[in-house]
């Protein structure tokens, strides 16, 4: 049984939005185009939310509310969006510290490790604005 096109559009166009934004905002503060961010986690808007949040959002307009697939569905973009926004920015907070404490034995021992990477989610205000976007785009498409 295909999936009908419906129900990808929305999740696929909300996710595009977001990464466009999310390229537009990080090249103008930076002052040069930066397609790296395309591959990265993290940044504004997430488009993590934005997908899952306009997958969500058609399958309530096309299935119903009261439906079994809406109510799985919502219950996987609070997953995703908790974690986007709580576990993997607790992460990178981790690498923050664990990288300092690299840069210590760096000045003390000699020691030498590549930095982990320290933005790895977002913040709430980054998956509020992802997840609008996902909703607007189903609402809209």
């Amino acid at each position: 049984m295909a999936v009908p096109v419906r129900y990808l559009l929305a999740p696929l166009v909300a996710w595009a939005i977001a990464q466009a934004a999310k390229v537009t905002l990080t090249s103008v503060r930076e002052k040069r185009l930066n397609l790296r961010v395309l591959a990265e986690t993290g940044g504004m808007p997430s488009s993590h939310s934005a997908i899952v949040m306009g997958l969500t959002t058609a399958i309530g307009k096309y299935s119903g509310p009261a439906s079994a697939p809406f109510a799985i569905a919502l219950i996987f973009t609070f997953v995703v969006m908790y974690d986007a926004a709580g576990l993997r920015r607790a992460a990178g907070r981790q690498a923050e510290v664990l990288n300092r404490l690299v840069e210590d034995l760096v000045h003390m021992r000699g020691v030498q490790e590549a930095r982990l990477r320290e933005l790895l989610g977002h913040t709430p205000f980054e998956v509020l604005i992802g997840a609008l976007i996902g909703l607007a785009v189903g609402l809209i498409l």
